[in-house]
């Protein structure tokens, strides 16, 4: 079953998915295996794995000057995803972004995929590089979350990039793409990036995940906008419970989303990370019950530093 389908099936029961990094470059799987281990046993519907390409960094010559390089820092999340599926019999989810990458390059990624039996993906366009002012596609790549998409489509029917025909066309590719509540960084109002969702939705995105936000009347006001123009997919709510007192101010910077007046009322008066810890695992575990209470059943959590947070609340919740 497609993760599409598990999403489509009708039930009352309760699901939660969640997302996982790639380990840093030369770290080995130990600590992601241990992530997994820690919330396989909650039942998770799937598990996706992020992606991030090469970006430049600079490193300092014996002559002190500084030399700029490109490197990629996590590799591997085709061979990650496969790994996780093998050894957890769950299904995974590799983000396929535009950032970075070249069309060939992902026609490469889909062939990979299909050899290992992958066929769920999440859509991207990913995120702009650190030295860009704004999103720069790389030469030869794609610009836009939709041409990926078209490229995923025209794979599917048979053909290559190039237009030339696949000659043993594999398993059919499923995907969902991002959303966001808040709206994205860079869209000029929250009714055009909503109008972009509706495209991808049309292109043959089956469902959307959501940016990460901690006040739920933004995904109910989303969630309400979006089916009055038309957008019928799952919306799936992404939820991060905060775990420590530095997350006050990188949150909404690095994700572009509005703490509470009260969450953030309540975490000023926090002195340790614990008590952070302590008062995150709260509030999601309300924010979940609340999203629950509208008839949303599948949840799907950021596990980055907040993994014991999120399994807490998933054992609160399941």
């Amino acid at each position: 079953m497609t993760v599409v389908d598990i999403i489509n099936k009708e039930t009352t029961q309760r699901h939660f998915s969640f997302e996982v990094l790639p380990p840093l470059k030369g770290t080995g799987t130990e600590r992601l295996f241990a992530t997994i281990d820690r919330l396989a046993p909650l039942s998770p519907l799937f598990i996706n794995i992020t992606t991030h390409h090469s970006e430049f960094v600079y490193k300092q010559m014996e002559s002190g000057l500084l030399q700029r390089q490109r490197i990629r820092r996590r590799p591997g999340t085709i061979a990650i995803a496969a790994a996780i599926q093998n050894k957890y019999h769950v299904p995974v989810q590799p983000h396929i972004i535009c950032s970075g990458i070249t069309i060939e390059d992902i026609e490469y990624e889909l062939l990979d995929l299909q050899f290992l039996g992958i066929t769920n993906l999440l859509l991207l366009r990913g995120d702009k590089a650190k030295e860009d002012s704004r999103f720069i596609p790389t030469p030869g790549g794609h610009e836009h979350t939709t041409d990926l998409i078209k490229q995923v489509n025209r794979f599917n029917e048979g053909f290559f990039a190039d237009g030339s025909p696949i000659k043993n066309p594999g398993p059919h590719f499923d995907y969902g793409v991002a959303c966001y509540p808040e709206k994205h960084e860079e869209a000029p109002n929250i009714e055009m990036d909503m109008q972009y969702l509706k495209e991808k939705q049309d292109l043959g995105a089956g469902y959307a995940v959501t940016q990460l936000f901690y006040d739920n009347s933004k995904y109910f006001s989303f969630v309400e906008k979006a089916r009055e123009m038309g957008i019928t997919i799952p919306i799936i709510p992404g939820i991060k419970p905060l775990a420590k007192l530095s997350q006050l101010s990188v949150v909404p910077k690095t994700f572009h989303c509005d703490i509470p007046q009260e969450l953030a009322r309540e975490a000023m008066k926090c002195k340790t990370d614990e008590e952070v810890r302590c008062l995150g695992v709260e509030w999601a575990e309300n924010q979940c019950r609340e999203l629950y209470q509208h008839g949303v059943n599948n949840i799907h959590f950021y596990t980055v530093s907040a993994v014991e947070s999120v399994a807490e609340v998933a054992q609160r919740l399941l």
